[in-house]
């Protein structure tokens, strides 16, 4: 397969990346209290109370979850900026911008979600981490190959 056929399923990949982001900030704030996150909830009760949680703490966390979405959302937009930007102009600092965003939130995150023994955050991103980085890596090489190839044909 050609480096451009290639180079454009990644992109669509990552479009596709800051579609979801960009869908699941939009749903968390009406999902946040329906009984498909129950368990979710749960877990996170579970750690901050022994015992029974309070009615006060499921809508501090309900709250939490729905302000939560609107940065998710937010994310979902300037990833699909970044992409926008990298594809169209070949950029690798967009791929490095979006790289190193991507891994300083993960290890963060991961190491929050384990003092709180949020295991399921800890899965999710590190699916995250799969999904993300190889592509983006592989664009960042992608493009620097082709910048370089455009410059020694001139």
């Amino acid at each position: 397969m050609r480096k451009s056929n290639i180079r454009g399923w990644l992109i669509y990949w990552l479009y596709a990346a800051a579609a979801g982001h960009f869908l699941v900030g939009a749903l968390l704030p009406w999902i946040s209290s329906q009984p498909l996150v129950e368990v979710y909830h749960q877990l996170i009760e579970q750690y901050f109370w022994p015992g029974a949680a309070p009615d006060a703490a499921r809508n501090a966390q309900i709250w939490w979850m729905s302000l939560f979405g609107a940065t998710v959302q937010t994310v979902g937009l300037w990833m699909g900026a970044l992409v926008y930007f990298g594809d169209k102009y070949r950029s690798r600092i967009a791929w490095g911008w979006l790289t190193a965003g991507i891994l300083i939130w993960a290890p963060q995150d991961m190491l929050i979600s384990m003092q709180a023994k949020m295991i399921v955050n800890v899965w999710v991103d590190c699916f995250a981490l799969l999904m993300l980085i190889p592509p983006l890596l592989l664009l960042w090489k992608i493009d620097a190959t082709l910048i370089k190839s455009a410059g020694e044909s001139k």
